[in-house]
């Protein structure tokens, strides 16, 4: 597939993805008759408002907006989109409220210290808004006509991956559950949980399925079959350290991923 950096492709029928350097983010927009839905608002107003420009330039229908998971990068754009509905798995509204203001300054500092003043402003800047229609395990919305499944099936990359799946186009939006382009991020992460969510995505993941990853360009069933193969290694050896049965050095020997995503997934409360 083409590298679409900075442009949207269209990966099935009226389904596009648009690519950001910032983070590789990939972001998507559903466009049905009459309506449209973005999947993720990226990291803070100022990159809210330029995507909300370059949706804008694609359709004027109305919009209503779904968050994949909490992650700052995923979420705190979302204001230039106001007034419409804002979906999210309940947990990421739990999430935002609960550590929002702190991820809010971490970043800001981070950014700042990295020399990226104007990123960290924009950052500390931003308003953080909260989703108003919430998703437990399943729900299903029209968008324009065209039919819109939101899935949660358990924790993974965060404790509220939401996977976002259009049926008709052959699409799955994976949010952080699949990343292209660098190792899975382990951080916020529950490594023994996370291969049966991967194992949920791949239900709606048929033959010729399009997968949209959090991160990096679109992906085929296959390369999340392989990744899911590389996460469920993780989850075993975070098994056996935390049973005593192998050491982390040994364990970052065998593991898939480099010795810094590995430790952090060993680092993970009983492996998360």
């Amino acid at each position: 597939m083409r590298r679409m950096e900075g442009r949207w492709i269209e990966v099935a029928d009226r389904v596009l993805v648009r690519r950001y350097a910032e983070l590789d983010l990939s972001v998507g927009l559903v466009m049905g008759d009459g309506g449209c839905l973005v999947v993720d608002t990226r990291g803070d107003e100022r990159q809210g408002a330029e995507l909300a420009a370059e949706v804008r330039r694609i359709t004027r229908d109305p919009w209503t907006v779904v968050i994949t998971h909490s992650h700052f990068d995923h979420s705190f754009g979302t204001r230039p989109f106001l007034e419409c509905p804002v979906w999210a798995q309940e947990g990421c509204r739990a999430d935002l409220v609960e550590e929002g203001a702190r991820t809010k300054e971490a970043w800001a500092r981070r950014y700042r210290e990295e020399g990226r003043a104007d990123i960290a402003d924009d950052i500390a800047k931003t308003e953080i808004i909260l989703p108003d229609r919430l998703v437990t395990d399943r729900a299903e919305l029209a968008v324009g006509g065209r039919d819109v499944v939101m899935s949660y099936f358990g924790r993974g990359h965060s404790g509220n991956d939401l996977v976002v799946h259009v049926p008709d186009a052959g699409v799955v939006f994976a949010g952080d559950l699949v990343e292209n382009g660098a190792p899975p991020a382990y951080g916020d992460a529950y490594p023994l949980e996370w291969p049966a969510a991967v194992d949920g995505l791949l239900g709606l993941a048929g033959d010729g399925a399009v997968v949209v990853p959090g991160h990096g360009d679109p992906v085929d069933r296959e390369f999340v079959v392989a990744q899911r193969a590389e996460i469920a290694a993780v989850a075993g050896l975070c098994r056996e350290v935390a049973a005593g049965r192998m050491s982390a050095q040994e364990a970052v020997r065998l593991s898939p991923y480099p010795e810094d995503t590995t430790r952090t997934a060993l680092g993970r409360p009983a492996g998360g």
